[in-house]
């Protein structure tokens, strides 16, 4: 219990015999005697603080961004009113800066034997999971002279989801997805494996896929539709490590690279293909592996949301290892990995023939926009060498991504704003051309 204000004073006073005290002091008790009476009333008035019981229900989970709302319900079982002042503290990251004040303190009132619920109004801008911390409450007696103040330790989590902001562009992909699949009329085919029906050449129609046999029948040309290859498997693997950590515009790159993989992850399951992921840096750091269609999405953004980057170097042999042992059949390798130079040349090059003869790999990086901005600098000595770094930059990367074509790697090189589409839009192309 700890006491505030002039109260601590006349406690102090009050446990030293008058005897022993000063003349002057033994005045200061007489001229505050009734106050020390006073607040010895208070004391005894205000609500005990240990005998409170503290219950928490609300949101478990939010998408960043998104606001959250956890209640605090305070029951008092003593006989006395409570009038308590009640800080309902949170990790920094809980709020948006400068807000915490407001949103962490309340004002309460709970008469003997009831309850009172306190709603605690969360905004987090960090992924990851918001745990409680200790509940401070501050009892006050009627005469507010006297405060009782204690701690209590109410355990409560909010996980802070990634926001999957690529979602928009899932539409327009599940479109494009049902010109593949044949049920909307178009001037190209599907390729595939598995025929699907017949319908009137039209002009850009691959000539390959006229059907001699039906066009003798009914005496106009006619080919076959192939619907793509369902229930390929497909293993998205995200680097969380030091690279992932480098910050692109707002965000680390291991956040851009989770959007992206999110939308594939959507894209892929309404496909009819089964998706799983890993994430990695010298162990593994998340796995999600045989989830439902309905499941995945689900699985993946809950898996992904306490993940953050390791200042480690990635074990390009290890994570090669991991991959074909949870992929052992031919699949789709989605690499969310970075393009710089050293880690691809000394880490991921001298394994990578391991993956590529059994499976089709996909690697796709976040480009930095401002490299872009850099080289179209002009006019001064400063801007020229920063137009000449930037060049330079793009053409390490060009290179790297060309190494990585030459073995048999499809490359998406993109901006955080659209890594997420052009990963989509590299997905339903192999589809196309019945890669998958």
């Amino acid at each position: 219990m700890a006491l505030t204000g002039r109260a601590a004073l006349l406690a102090a006073l009050g446990s030293i015999p008058v005897g022993l005290l000063e003349p002057s002091w033994t005045g200061i008790l007489a001229v505050n005697g009734p106050i020390a009476l006073a607040c010895a009333l208070d004391c005894a008035l205000a609500a005990p603080v240990r005998g409170l019981v503290l219950a928490r229900s609300g949101d478990t989970s939010v998408r960043l961004g998104e606001p959250a709302e956890v209640h605090l319900t305070v029951t008092n079982p003593s006989s006395r009113k409570l009038r308590a002042r009640i800080r309902d503290a949170w990790p920094p990251s809980s709020w948006l800066p400068g807000t915490e004040t407001a949103a962490s303190r309340h004002e309460v009132v709970v008469p003997a034997g009831e309850r009172r619920r306190l709603t605690t109004r969360l905004l987090p801008t960090r992924r990851g999971d918001r745990r409680a911390d200790r509940v401070t409450i501050r009892s006050y007696g009627p005469l507010g002279l006297w405060a009782r103040q204690g701690s209590q330790v109410s355990p409560w989590t909010v996980r802070v989801l990634p926001p999957f902001t690529s979602r928009k562009h899932l539409p327009s992909r599940l479109a494009r997805l049902r010109e593949l699949d044949g049920r909307t009329s178009v001037l190209t085919r599907g390729e595939g494996t598995e025929f699907d029906s017949l319908r009137d050449y039209v002009p850009g129609d691959d000539t390959r896929s006229i059907d001699w046999r039906a066009t003798a029948r009914q005496n106009k040309v006619a080919v076959r539709t192939w619907r793509p290859e369902r229930d390929r498997h497909i293993l998205i693997c995200l680097d969380t490590g030091r690279t992932s950590a480098g910050r692109v515009g707002d965000a680390p790159r291991l956040d851009s690279a989770m959007d992206a993989a999110l939308l594939l992850a959507a894209l892929a399951t309404r496909a009819g293909d089964r998706v799983d992921l890993l994430a990695h840096d010298r162990r593994p750091r998340a796995q999600v592996q045989g989830r439902s269609a309905a499941d995945t999405l689900p699985s993946f953004v809950n898996a992904m949301a306490p993940l953050e980057p390791e200042l480690v170097e990635t074990d390009a042999r290890t994570l090669v290892s991991t991959i074909l042992r949870n992929a052992p059949r031919r699949s789709l390798v989605v690499l969310l990995t970075s393009l710089d130079a050293a880690p691809i040349e000394e880490g991921l090059l001298p394994v990578l023939p391991r993956l590529t003869q059994r499976h089709t790999v996909l690697l796709a990086s976040v480009a930095d926009p401002h490299v872009a901005a850099m080289t179209s600098s002009r006019g001064t000595v400063d801007a020229v060498y920063e137009a000449a770094a930037g060049t330079q930059t793009q053409s390490q990367r060009r290179r790297t991504a060309d190494q990585l074509t030459r073995h048999g790697v499809h490359v998406v090189d993109a901006t955080p704003d659209t890594l997420a589409p052009s990963l989509a839009d590299a997905y339903l192309a192999l589809k196309a051309a019945g890669r998958l």
